[in-house]
């Protein structure tokens, strides 16, 4: 039962994870307009996101451009397209063989419970592999905005901060390594358990004499007792 909690609750991680990365891909704030310096203009914001960039006005008004060639953008933002998007691919996949090999579903009923805890390890895995896609450009991304933050040869107007995408990317990342360690813990020890059966001896006495029992598996509810007569 604890086992079943346990991998219950690290799907639901992981499915909170992998909706944090689809948000940290399609927010265009992973950089924002940074007012710093002697002469702060605060009449617009901007918002770059790896797909587009958006000028905020101090009116409310928002205006988003897509970017017109993806090759001109800088290594950072073409390397978070491509791994957040494998991220979401693979956490798809994980969250379809986690729910296949879950203790709750009736997938895989007629196989040995070896087979659905191979799933739900493979499951693991592939959510453990989705949080580092998602966790390699997002801090990345936030590398290159320090770095350039800090650069003397940057004019003021053109220093960024770190948006709040990366800071969802980075609580996604956890969460679906959270949610994929879960997984593959619960689903080894079950299989350790189940190929490591223990070996219960009883010593039933009656009438005088002893008898000796065996049970195999220490986890069948019902006790088998004998009586031995002389």
């Amino acid at each position: 039962m604890a086992s079943k909690s346990i991998h219950l609750l690290g799907s639901v991680l992981a499915l909170l994870g992998w909706v944090g990365v689809l948000l940290s891909c399609l927010i265009p704030m992973w950089r924002m307009t940074s007012f710093v310096g002697a002469i702060i203009v605060t009449a617009e914001t901007i918002w770059e996101g790896i797909w587009m960039n958006c000028v905020v006005q101090s009116t409310g008004q928002m205006q988003c451009d897509s970017y017109d060639s993806l090759l001109a953008l800088s290594s950072d933002l073409i390397a978070a397209e491509v791994l957040t998007v494998g991220s979401l691919l693979i956490g798809s996949l994980g969250l379809a063989l986690a729910f296949i090999g879950g203790k709750c579903t009736r997938f895989l009923d007629n196989k040995s419970r070896a087979v659905k805890g191979r799933v739900a390890i493979a499951a693991g895995l592939a959510l453990i592999i989705s949080a580092l896609l998602c966790l390699i450009p997002v801090t990345w991304a936030a590398v290159n905005v320090v770095q350039i933050f800090y650069n003397p040869q940057i004019s003021d107007a053109q220093r960024r901060e770190i948006g709040p995408a990366i800071y969802i990317g980075w609580g996604a990342s956890i969460l679906l390594l959270v949610g994929g360690g879960m997984l593959c813990s619960t689903s080894c020890s079950k299989e350790t358990e189940d190929n490591n059966p223990s070996v219960n001896y009883r010593v039933v006495s009656s009438s005088g004499s002893r008898s000796i029992l065996k049970s195999e598996n220490s986890d069948d509810a019902s006790i088998r007792k004998a009586d031995a007569y002389v």
